[in-house]
């Protein structure tokens, strides 16, 4: 019986297919394909074949081999994350607050009365002079007073009682910005800045001002700055008018704050210099209040004349002298120490004063020259013609009369 070719040449080919399927599935899955770990180690030691080539294997020696670990990412928004925080912007750092020392039993007492930008002036003042153990700052503004609304709160009637509670040594006094309103003068209303208003806010202003000097204490009233509504700056002029009027009368001092706050033109700022001239944000977005460093700068101009009525009290190193060595607060003196000052020296002075010569100069005597004298005068200066030293002027030689020919004499015929 003849077998057909084509059917052994079936049989073959099955037969090597099921082998080699036996085979696939017999090999692990772990050798069939190289993992990516071991690809790119096998494409760097093809790269070291070059080295290997010019150092052989003195390199593999030197460089232990590391074991291929596969390391996992990190997440995606963790690392967004970690990018946002790394690119934010750190916090401004806070001046460290500063500490108040401890004041003396006996420290003179600044007193500050009026309404709310005098609380802000308090807070200011009690700043500059956190480091005076003499110097004692007491807010008793009421943010909501004024001159006008008496039936509010009356000043001139509740100073008395501040007064004998705290003794101060100063008061300082700011206020007007709550007194744009009309007032009541003899059952009618008058409209502010009418002559009427005027003349009853004046006599009230002179009231308080009274009564401080009654009792000998030094007055210094701050003046009000400019407001972003140019109606109501233009009041804050005619109050500030009235207060330099009122305590100039009573030897009080007035201090002028309006160019503080306003720009080379006159014209309202937010924005503006510091005490140390460093630009900063001195009003609020109302226009009306002050920041911490509005109030700061408002306290500097009040300091001036505090410094000169509180003396060496204001001292960092009172505490260790005691206060009570210190003289008495005076704000005008009988009899005041002289002063001696010196006299201007005019430029146009001919004689400087009496100095003809700079100072440590060493003047040397003057040597007279020789004169010579001739026919009973005195002559020309001893110098030879030519010389630095010679400025007299070339003296011009008159011209030599040509004396005629005598005439010969003729024979007479």
């Amino acid at each position: 019986m003849e077998i057909g070719r084509g059917s052994i040449d079936g049989g073959y080919k099955s037969r090597l297919f099921a082998i080699t399927v036996a085979l696939v599935l017999a090999v692990p899955a772990s050798t069939a394909m190289p993992s990516f770990a071991e690809a790119q180690e096998s494409q760097r030691e093809q790269r070291r074949g070059l080295f290997d080539l010019l150092f052989g294997g003195a390199l593999r020696q030197r460089e232990p081999q590391k074991p291929v670990t596969r390391q996992r990412s990190a997440p995606r928004k963790q690392q967004g994350t970690s990018r946002r925080r790394s690119s934010a912007p750190a916090a401004p750092s806070q001046p460290p607050p500063s500490l108040e020392v401890e004041k003396l039993d006996n420290a003179r007492v600044i007193l500050v009365v009026g309404d709310f930008l005098a609380g802000g002036l308090a807070e200011g003042l009690s700043t500059a002079y956190s480091e005076s153990p003499g110097v004692r700052v007491v807010n008793r503004s009421n943010g909501s007073s004024g001159f006008v609304r008496d039936d509010y709160y009356d000043w001139n009637t509740e100073i008395a009682g501040i007064l004998d509670d705290l003794s101060p040594a100063v008061v300082v006094m700011m206020i007007g910005s709550n007194d744009r309103q009309q007032l009541i003068v003899d059952g009618k209303r008058e409209a502010p800045r009418s002559e009427a208003w005027v003349a009853e806010y004046t006599q009230r202003v002179e009231a308080f001002a009274a009564a401080i000097e009654d009792r000998q204490i030094p007055l210094v009233w701050s003046g009000l700055p400019s407001f972003k509504s140019s109606t109501m700056s233009s009041d804050m002029l005619a109050f500030n008018d009235i207060y330099k009027t009122t305590v100039e009368a009573i030897d009080g001092s007035f201090v002028d704050i309006w160019d503080g706050f306003v720009d080379e033109n006159g014209g309202f700022v937010f924005t503006g210099p510091d005490m140390n001239g460093q630009p900063v944000r001195l009003r609020g977005s109302d226009g009306i209040n002050l920041t911490r460093a509005g109030k700061r700068k408002v306290a500097f101009y009040v300091e001036k004349p505090l410094n000169k009525l509180l003396g060496e009290a204001v001292s960092p190193d009172i505490g260790e002298l005691g206060i009570e060595s210190l003289p008495a607060l005076v704000l005008h003196p009988e009899n005041p120490a002289p002063v001696n000052r010196t006299m201007p020296i005019s430029l146009s002075d001919p004689s400087l004063d009496g100095g003809l010569e700079l100072m440590g100069a060493v003047v040397k005597p003057i040597q007279r020259q020789k004169r010579i004298e001739s026919e009973g005068g005195p002559g020309e200066t001893e110098t030879q013609p030519g010389r630095a030293d010679n400025f007299s002027l070339p003296t011009r030689k008159s011209p030599k009369s040509k004396t005629p020919p005598e005439p010969s004499a003729q024979a007479t015929p």
